[in-house]
């Protein structure tokens, strides 16, 4: 769908990306400059350029619309579900590596929100957002293991407070370069990175200048076992950030076997990083009983493990 607008008195002089952001419902400043680098808007018919500034009576075409950061998302019953755990407040699911947590785009349909709104219905408008139906926290998409989702909006606050309070144990099996001792605490404070979107920043010291963009993130090393080169460790993360395990373990120098986005060495054998969330804890939010679930390691990392101890 195109979109056309014309300038106004008010308007000349300003920055097309900034015009684009004000006139244009669901545009942000990243959205305006990539459509405009993309070539997906005109000014007076012609491509725009990067930078432009408009004048009164100009006129300013879309291509297309943004996509909307936010939309339902579509019921996919084809999409295989393994659930662990299953009340009538909760789900424990145990994602595949590979899949998404959810989708970007309104029509995707192979990821595990989908495939959690075919199953359970009622979790549509429960959560974050609209996309993440019921999903109480994010694993990225090449980590496999278990993941919680609420099937009703009190059970979601609940347990999202109950995460906020460090009551929820999160724990994860981890494969890293070199050898590790434990047990040990990484306790820096995670912020964006400065020109990589795909990463996080770990500050290291208070003097890095990124601290205040920062949020606090603790990880927590338990058990250590020497495999070949490397070293299996049980990790915990009571809170944890975007990436918040993969960029911990970088910056202390073991970066997780596969991980090459932080410098982690590969495995023919695997195609993806090494991490698998693999235990959840808590006290269950309507009735306290202690729930506890597992999940084992996946086959491609118990052979990945395998390959490692032999070589």
């Amino acid at each position: 769908m195109s979109f056309d607008l014309e300038v106004d008195a008010a308007e000349d002089g300003t920055r097309l990306d900034v015009l684009l952001v004000r006139r244009v419902d669901g545009m942000s400043r990243a959205k305006a400059r990539r459509m405009i680098q993309d070539g997906l808007v005109k000014l007076n018919d012609r491509r725009a350029k990067k930078g432009a500034r408009v004048s009164q009576g100009d006129t300013v075409a879309l291509e297309e619309l943004p996509r909307p950061t936010d939309f339902v998302a579509q019921a996919a019953p084809e999409v295989p579900l393994e659930v662990v755990h299953e009340d009538r407040h909760l789900v424990v699911v145990n994602k595949p590596a590979g899949m998404p947590t959810h989708p970007l785009r309104p029509h995707e349909r192979q990821t595990l929100a989908n495939a959690l709104i075919a199953r359970y219905p009622e979790m549509e408008r429960v959560g974050y957002a609209l996309r993440e139906p019921g999903i109480l926290h994010r694993l990225d998409n090449d980590t496999s293991g278990l993941l919680v989702a609420a099937r009703s909006q009190a059970a979601f606050e609940r347990l999202r407070e109950m995460l906020s309070e460090g009551a929820i144990e999160k724990a994860y099996e981890a494969l890293v370069d070199g050898y590790v001792q434990a047990p040990m605490e990484i306790d820096h404070p995670i912020a964006p990175h400065p020109s990589d979107p795909r990463r996080v920043h770990v500050c290291m010291d208070h003097a890095d200048r990124r601290l205040p963009a920062a949020r606090p993130a603790r990880t927590e090393l338990a058990r250590a076992e020497r495999v070949g080169s490397a070293t299996l460790v049980d990790v915990h993360a009571p809170v944890a950030v975007r990436h918040q395990i993969r960029a911990h373990l970088a910056a202390v120098g073991h970066p997780l076997v596969g991980d090459w986005l932080y410098g982690g060495s590969g495995i023919d054998q695997l195609g993806r990083h090494f991490l698998h969330a693999s235990r959840i804890a808590l006290a269950h939010p309507f009735g306290g009983a202690r729930l506890e679930v597992t999940a084992d390691l996946p086959d491609d990392l118990r052979e990945a493990l395998a390959w490692k101890k032999q070589h």
